[in-house]
């Protein structure tokens, strides 16, 4: 194999691909990168058995060829090499070793050979289409913070992927929750989508994804089973496991009856809750709310640091209500708003709050509360 390509472009792929790598690995090519080389381009490949990452980048191949390297190795020099540098890989027919030159720098890598390295074989895909990259960014950004990072609850590590009807529209609807709070985000579905299995896609794939997905309009190849999915950003194929397990019947914590309606403006909101947290203790962070006459009282309590109390005025005519919340939660979904004001649906002091932008939006949140 001997192949010369950009040092911006092999930069770029390797950051894509490496990712996905582990640092420690009981089965050694896992800590390797593929790299194929074949007509004008060059194909990496990385993979930890759940995901594998695999993007094309143009090069000029003299010998085609295929074997593997240490991907944190390969990734490190190349960051390492100066801006607009052509690099060359060779790999010695005799020793095996892929020798790497860039300038007046030479490197001589260990390899180990493509048979030993994995295939996370797709399989047969149930169905495909297509959305835009700022779509499924979307979903995923407006419910990736409320994953559970709970191993025993496996099948809330992900987010929950499926299809519904609202008002005769087939819509597709993202919802992650850790059991705390709940996220539910949704766009209209694209064709090829209606019927599709709910699939959970797993934390990491949702994070590698959010990196992948950078253009808006560039349009998103998903094709998926039951058991794995496939999507196509650009010249990057991304392939994962689903996770095996049964994501529980969210609709029932979702208030329907919530009878209290408060409004507030949202930057303002969350900046008095941050102030007032300042004195919460690192593990309670309950602040407490007190509502009533349109007026909003913010207070926390800490026993070893003191108290702060804040007031806002609200849109707020119902019944007055003492309730508490995680402060660190309840602004992870403040965080999510994208309107002037926040919509919050309350009941009592035990049951859970909706909240929205407004009535009506794509995204809700529900929040259960804290006792203060």
């Amino acid at each position: 194999m001997k192949v010369t390509v950009e040092q911006s472009a092999l930069l770029k792929a390797l950051g894509h691909v490496h990712r996905v790598v582990e640092r420690r690995n009981t089965i050694p090519v896992l800590a390797n990168v593929l790299i194929r080389a074949e007509e004008r381009s060059l194909a990496l490949k990385a993979t930890d058995l759940d995901i594998d990452i695999v993007e094309v980048i143009p090069a000029e191949v003299s010998a085609p060829g295929t074997t593997t390297v240490p991907a944190h190795v390969l990734y490190d020099i190349v960051r390492k090499l100066s801006d607009g540098a052509q690099v060359s890989l060779e790999q010695d027919g005799q020793s095996g070793h892929v020798s790497l030159r860039s300038g007046r720098s030479r490197f001589s890598l260990q390899t180990l050979p493509e048979s030993d390295f994995p295939d996370l074989a797709p399989g047969e895909m149930t169905h495909s289409f297509e959305m835009t990259a700022g779509a499924l960014r979307g979903l995923i950004e407006k419910t990736q913070f409320a994953i559970s990072t709970e191993e025993t609850r496996y099948y809330l590590n992900g987010i929950y992927f499926h299809t519904v009807e609202v008002n005769g529209e087939v819509r597709v609807r993202a919802v992650a929750t850790d059991g705390h709070r709940l996220a539910l985000c949704e766009t209209p579905a694209p064709a090829g989508a209606t019927g599709m299995p709910g699939i959970i896609v797993p934390r990491k794939t949702v994070a590698e994804l959010q990196k992948l997905l950078t253009e808006g309009d560039a349009p998103v190849s998903i094709s998926l089973s039951s058991v794995k999915i496939r999507i196509k950003v650009g010249d990057i194929v991304l392939t994962s496991k689903l996770i095996d397990g049964t994501f529980p019947d969210y609709g029932r914590v979702i208030p329907q009856r919530n009878d209290k309606f408060l409004t507030v403006e949202r930057e303002d909101f969350a900046r008095s809750i941050d102030r007032v947290s300042t004195i919460s203790s690192e593990r309670g962070r309950a602040v407490k709310f007190s509502l009533g006459d349109g007026r909003l009282t913010l207070s926390v309590h800490n026993p070893d640091a003191g108290q702060a109390i804040e007031e806002l005025a609200v849109d707020y005519e119902a019944s007055p209500l003492e309730i508490g919340f995680n402060a660190r939660y309840l602004l992870d979904i403040i965080s999510q708003l994208e309107g002037d004001t926040a919509l919050l649906k309350l009941a009592d002091p035990g049951s859970s709050t909706l909240i929205q932008d407004r009535e009506g939006a794509a995204s809700l949140y529900v929040l259960m509360p804290m006792r203060v």
